[in-house]
């Protein structure tokens, strides 16, 4: 699915946006289980985990990017911080979108939407 942005952790100016980090996630965790817990919360467009669930590789953690249809969604979902899912305490924060048009490299390889 062709979303046309990305998504920039904070740092950056952020104004309406769509889209959640979600950091501090179990190795265990699925995009489904991700799917699951924060459907509930709003429709979602785009879910990326990464690593993905077929990485060949174990990680220690994992980090979830979800781009909800309507940006309201956000403001929910952001009081799952701390809510402990499987054996981690999340952590969720917005991320602001930039236009996928933007041309430089480092954007493009680093982050997504």
């Amino acid at each position: 699915m062709n979303s046309g942005g990305i998504g920039v952790p904070l740092g950056f100016p952020l104004g309406p946006t769509s889209v959640i980090q979600v950091t501090n996630l179990s190795s265990a965790v699925t995009s489904e289980q991700m799917r699951t817990l924060f459907g509930f919360l709003g429709d979602i467009e785009e879910l990326r985990l990464y690593p993905p669930d077929n990485a060949p590789l174990a990680f220690s953690s994992k980090v979830c990017y979800i781009k909800f249809r309507e940006a309201s969604s956000v403001g929910v979902a952001q009081h799952l911080t701390n809510t402990v899912f499987i054996d981690r305490a999340l952590i969720v924060v917005p991320c602001a979108e930039v236009d996928s048009n933007y041309d430089n490299s480092v954007f493009h390889s680093n982050y997504i939407f």
